[in-house]
């Protein structure tokens, strides 16, 4: 019986053990944190990406209620304006939203967000419909403000404001770490970049979620 209790506490420690996450396999510890990042989940993406694309159809809505839930990280969602032809407007358009949707006090996964019916709406044309807007930016654009109700006109103003500038600047600096493995990228308190090739279930991305929001 003893040996048993001892065999069954060396199992349980061994478990423990394998999956403590790896540095330099499981995730990356970025040189320079990321600015207002500390208690939130970051991901970094951009329309244009298929990874980011079905990692928003078959990962997030499966993960980020659970992290919410279990680690109190806030979801915060960086859009790469160096990828894609129309990125920079791409990031106007989705900050705009995204500090609309905060400041009306809506989540922003959900189904009454400005920021998810854009980025849907963008994600669902250029990835499933084989959309290019190859009649120019007007279309593109076109795309998002059907989606949301907001006029051309009414972006148009919006995006001068000092708070949809200074969020797109910050958003910039994230090429630094998009460049590390590519996108999507997800980063935790800002200090913490997941290695998405280590990620072998729901259940271990969660995990290691947890574990890394607890290192300092």
């Amino acid at each position: 019986m003893f040996k048993k209790t001892l065999l069954a506490v060396g199992l349980s420690l061994f478990a423990a053990a394998s999956m403590a996450a790896t540095e330099g396999t499981d995730y990356v510890k970025l040189e320079k944190p990321m600015v207002n990042a500390e208690g939130k989940l970051t991901k970094i993406f951009s329309y244009d990406c298929p990874f980011c694309f079905k990692y928003d159809v078959g990962v997030d809505p499966k993960v980020l209620p659970r992290i919410e839930k279990e680690t109190g990280l806030a979801f915060n969602p960086i859009h790469l304006e160096t990828k894609g032809k129309y990125g920079r407007i791409g990031s106007e358009f989705l900050a705009m939203c995204l500090l609309r949707d905060k400041a009306a006090g809506i989540s922003v996964e959900s189904k009454d967000s400005l920021f998810k019916k854009a980025k849907d709406a963008v994600y669902v044309a250029y990835h499933k419909k084989g959309e290019r807007w190859t009649s120019g930016e007007a279309a593109f654009l076109k795309t998002m403000t059907d989606a949301t109700g907001i006029s051309a006109d009414e972006f148009a103003k919006a995006k001068n404001d000092p708070a949809v500038k200074a969020m797109c600047d910050e958003w910039k600096l994230s090429y630094d770490v998009a460049k590390i493995q590519g996108i999507p990228a997800y980063v935790v308190n800002g200090k913490y970049l997941i290695m998405t090739k280590s990620i072998r279930s729901l259940d271990g991305m969660v995990e290691l979620v947890k574990e890394l929001k607890e290192m300092k």
